[in-house]
């Protein structure tokens, strides 16, 4: 199932957005990755599974409320994501994300957690990464025109760049340390952010 909708995915990303991928063998044979990406649109969600191929299947976390706004994918949204309540973060919620980053081997997560412009990312990709010990996977969106696109007829050019995995230890070297785990954490989140425009 996964592979059709890759398949079906990649019409409209080759055709609309002309998508070019960079960096796909760095992704390990059996490797097993929190793959991050900035949240622009949407569409993001396509790009990155059309991005890293159908081999390479990617289980995403989504929010509850997203369902209301996409009936007619509920069945393909709860059959590939972990689905949590954002606005009313709980233990279950927090469990649920944890034991499904450690069952599946690749777990699409967007620091940020929303669409909307100038939001700082949030701190659950790196808190995940170190309970888990798994690497993350930084992959760049990059367009050439609008984006989200304007519809009907302005869509941008895209490229998914895939970087290099780096560990949350990998990261921490990036930083200055700081006394609290939460400030320290806020620290690597923003440097993960920059390790993902940077690829």
């Amino acid at each position: 199932m996964y592979w059709f909708i890759v398949f079906l995915l990649a019409i409209p990303t080759r055709l609309f957005f002309r998508m070019r991928v960079k960096g796909r063998k760095k992704i390990a044979a059996g490797g097993e990755y929190i793959v991050v990406a900035r949240h622009r649109s949407y569409w993001d969600v396509a790009v990155l599974a059309v991005a890293l191929g159908w081999p390479n299947r990617i289980h995403f976390i989504a929010r509850k409320g997203l369902l209301p706004f996409l009936p007619f994918l509920q069945p393909v949204i709860r059959a590939n994501s972990t689905i949590i309540d954002r606005d009313n973060f709980s233990r279950r919620d927090f469990r649920r994300m944890l034991q499904a980053i450690r069952r599946e081997k690749l777990i699409g997560l967007f620091p940020e957690g929303t669409t909307r412009m100038k939001v700082d990312a949030k701190e659950g990709a790196i808190r995940f990464a170190r309970l888990t010990g798994k690497a993350l996977l930084p992959v760049n969106i990059s367009a050439q025109g609008p984006y989200p696109p304007r519809y009907p007829f302005r869509f941008p050019k895209l490229t998914a760049s895939i970087g290099e995995p780096l560990t949350v230890d990998e990261l921490a070297q990036r930083v200055v340390a700081s006394a609290g785990r939460a400030e320290l954490d806020q620290r690597l989140s923003v440097a993960l952010m920059e390790h993902i425009d940077a690829v």
